[in-house]
């Protein structure tokens, strides 16, 4: 594989790694819209009369080889092979190589420790080695996106092996994820608080920044801004596939202002531990209706703070604000820009933590959204983005947590996790983790330190909750909870401290 040799982009490649059937399904979405942004047709060919895009703007997401052809820089993982089996006999099948294309024989059933420790467990080495050799030939990895779902037993389960592998061989690389997370009403699987939970804890300190969509808020958003009365799957992904290229848009198209992967890391994770953002996108409008809307700058970013926009069904109104980021694509001009934030800082429905005076990142990028032939969304001259990290996101973290209490009170479906190898007891320790995630985040939205108690000693007025949010990995982790949340462990806790410390 050879990377175009000329170009100011070229070096900045990225990943994809798409885990179980929700990452593989986003991933068809994904892969068949870069193809159309960049003018690449579905054998891999760069179509000849194709002037739109710059040279070297695939180099990101593709690699062009000796003939010609491009070939996506992805890995396609299940641990069963119908999802890929549509790949390999679809419409894209010559666009990706066969060795992109991972599946197993066995399913892990929705069950995270099937995923984890047994049937996942047998895959991992090759798919680490199919990853090392996607690596080699990058001239300046940016990081990685890698997309699953949280309740599913491969995109839960496999996906937390994995983490922790990417962490020890690429630790410096950023690791983005993009994951279907549970909603509040459909569900797709009764052990789905059991498997999100497990994985959270097992992924906390491995993921930089996990962008979160939830199923439900997505349907609402298809129903009521694109007239869609039975949504399905495709249109879903589809949704989901322009956020992705939005994030990406930078690293391949020339704007005023580009934002690269670690970017996002540096402007929107406070502390390690808080690292999932609300991710919006405006306008969502169909054909019908895009005629008789203005979309100025203005209305766009004030859509963004709309609750019913949102991917996950939460209430920033009932939050505070850390820090935004607006990645604006298509015609945009900076005054505009600048106008629209200011309007958005003057309405008291937007709070900010006190401790984040500025608040906002902006991105600007002149490639319009392309959006699928015969697809929902309207074809727009320009779009935006939004990602914040609210500490609203805690109610979506309390109802999965709740959901957890019910089912484990009675210790129901738990016989089937440690039938696979795991013990009882990670369930405990990952239920007293989230607790401490919703402690943290409840913290972090309380502005106590006007008195400026507890700054002489260059400590902080949160004591050693600070520590567990400015932990970076697996060896600085302290074997003890933080003290500020051993009550609230503690009150939890249903198995003995010296075992759990002792599992840590």
């Amino acid at each position: 594989m050879a990377n175009a040799p000329f170009g100011y982009k070229t070096g900045r490649e990225v990943i994809s790694i798409h885990v179980g059937q929700a990452g593989v399904q986003i991933g068809n979405a994904c892969w068949e819209l870069y193809c159309l942004e960049h003018g690449i047709q579905p054998d891999g060919q760069m179509a000849s009369d194709d002037t739109t895009t710059e040279s070297d703007a695939f180099n990101t997401f593709f690699s062009e080889t000796g003939g010609g052809k491009h070939v996506p820089r992805c890995i396609f993982i299940d641990l069963e092979p119908t999802v890929i089996d549509e790949i390999r006999t679809g419409t894209y099948r010559t666009l990706f190589h066969p060795e992109q294309l991972l599946s197993g024989k066995e399913d892990a059933a929705n069950c995270y420790a099937r995923g984890r420790y047994t049937i996942g467990r047998e895959m991992i080495d090759a798919v680490m080695e199919r990853i090392k050799r996607l690596t080699e030939p990058c001239s300046g990895l940016q990081g990685f996106l890698v997309f699953h779902s949280f309740g599913g037993g491969t995109g839960s389960g496999f996906l937390s092996l994995l983490m922790e592998r990417l962490s020890i061989e690429y630790g410096k690389k950023a690791k983005l994820e993009f994951a279907i997370y549970p909603a509040p009403q459909v569900s797709t699987a009764v052990v789905e608080p059991y498997n999100s939970i497990l994985m959270t804890h097992t992924t906390l300190e491995h993921s930089d920044c996990s962008f979160m969509v939830d199923n439900e808020a997505i349907y609402d958003i298809c129903r009521r801004n694109l007239d869609l009365a039975r949504p399905t799957y495709t249109n879903l992904n589809r949704m989901i596939a322009q956020i992705v290229s939005s994030i990406t848009a930078s690293l391949r198209f020339d704007g005023a202002l580009n934002v690269d992967l670690t970017e996002f890391q540096t402007n929107l994770v406070p502390y390690p531990r808080i690292h999932f953002p609300l991710v919006t996108y405006a306008p969502l409008v169909s054909a019908e209706k895009a005629y008789h809307e203005q979309n100025t700058v203005a209305d766009m970013t004030n859509a963004c703070f709309e609750p019913g926009n949102q991917m996950v069904k939460c209430d920033p109104r009932h939050g505070k604000f850390m820090a935004v980021c607006l990645l604006y694509r298509g015609d945009i001009v900076p005054k505009d820009v600048n106008a629209a934030i200011a309007n958005v800082k003057t309405k008291r429905t937007i709070q900010f933590v006190d401790w984040c005076p500025t608040g906002f990142k902006v991105g600007i990028n002149y490639q319009p959204p392309t959006v699928v032939p015969g697809g929902d969304v309207a074809k727009l001259t320009r779009a935006v983005c939004m990602l914040s990290n609210t500490t609203a996101i805690a109610e979506a973290w309390a109802r999965l947590d709740h959901k957890f209490d019910l089912m484990y009170a009675k210790r129901a479906f738990v016989h089937w996790f440690v039938g696979e190898g795991m013990e009882e007891g990670e369930f405990s320790e990952a239920r007293e983790d989230m607790a401490a995630l919703e402690k943290d985040y409840e913290e972090i939205g309380t502005d106590d330190y006007a008195d400026g108690e507890g700054y002489d000693d260059g400590s902080s007025q949160y004591g050693g909750s600070y520590d567990a949010r400015t932990r970076t990995n697996a060896s600085t982790r302290s074997s003890k909870p933080p003290t500020s949340r051993t009550n609230t462990r503690n009150s939890y806790n249903t198995t003995p401290t010296s075992k759990r410390s002792n599992r840590r």
